[in-house]
Parts: structure tokens; sequence; C-alpha cells
């Protein structure tokens, strides 16, 4: 069986706070050389041992902001700290580097890379979440499920266009 190292992970949740949010979904996009693999954990499969099942075998995690939001979220919910478990590039950190700040959407547009679900954002997620839930709106759960595609597979394009920055970046030095 062919592996998935890399792993681009990011979630959504019903507020900004970990002790007074819920987890709505684990989104996680799994990249190797030659293939990929997306999973997204929510409801009844949205478990620590769901979690870490998916996640064995990873040997990079990558997200934005999520050594800060991210991560932490998951301990408070699940209790494993994803980031001491895998090796953790935040690259909110690597984008300001290159003075590439804000939040990720509009770190995105700086860098010219585009989404299916421009203009949408977190309370637009918080809002598909309860259209959900409140209403059993499976058209709103497939509505926040591909934002959250969105973004894990933005994560990839992000690491790509930071790579190539520093190749330009070496090859001027």
């Amino acid at each position: 069986m062919i592996g998935f190292p890399d792993a681009y992970l990011d979630i959504e949740t019903t507020g900004l706070y970990p002790h007074e949010s819920s987890i709505t979904v684990i989104g996680i996009y799994f990249c190797n050389s030659s293939e990929s693999k997306l999973v997204q954990l929510y409801d009844e499969k949205l478990t620590c041992k769901n979690l870490l099942n998916v996640m064995q075998g990873t040997e990079q995690m990558f997200t934005y902001n999520g050594s800060r939001f991210d991560v932490p979220f998951i301990r408070t919910h699940f209790g494993p700290d994803l980031g001491l478990m895998h090796p953790h590039t935040d690259l909110m950190y690597k984008c300001w580097d290159y003075n590439l700040r804000g939040g990720f959407k509009k770190v995105l547009r700086q860098l010219g890379i585009s989404r299916e679900t421009e203009g949408m954002n977190g309370l637009d997620a918080i809002w598909l979440w309860h259209q959900y839930k409140l209403s059993n709106n499976r058209a709103a759960l497939d509505q926040l499920l591909r934002y959250n595609r969105d973004d894990i597979i933005n994560l990839k394009d992000l690491r790509e266009a930071l790579a190539g920055i520093e190749i330009k970046e070496a090859a001027r030095a």
C-alpha cells in the first residue's frame, strides 16, 4: 500500500474559542508524489479514534494558523496534540517570511490562488453547519464540505507557491 506522507489539515468550528465552541469538520488532504486522498470527518465520523487512524503514517502536517487554532482546538476536544505527534509546518509563518500577511483567503488572493467557494468565510461555515443540524439541510452540509475541501487543497497550493518563491529568492542570492 502506498502511504501519504503529507497531510494538509483544516478544521471548521462553531466559534473561535475551543472551550466555548465545537469542531464541526476536520478535513485532511493526504498527498504523496503521485496520489492524493481527501478525508473529511464530521458527525459520527468525528472521533479521536478516527482522526488518529487516518493520520497514521503522516510524516509531515501542514496548516495555516494551525499552531494557534486547529491544533489547540483538536487537543482541547480530543486530547492528542497532533503538533507533537507529527512534524508540523504552520504555513502562516512561512508566509510572513515573504511579507504575505492576513488571513488565509487574503494570502491566497495575493498569490492569485483561486477557490470554488470564493467569497465564503468562517462565519458562513458556522451558518451552514447550523442549517444542516437544525433542519437536516444536506445542501448546506455539502457546501460546508466544499468550503473545507477548498481550504485543505489550497493549503497544498500555498505550500507549492511558497516553494516557488523560495526558489526565486535563492536564485537571486
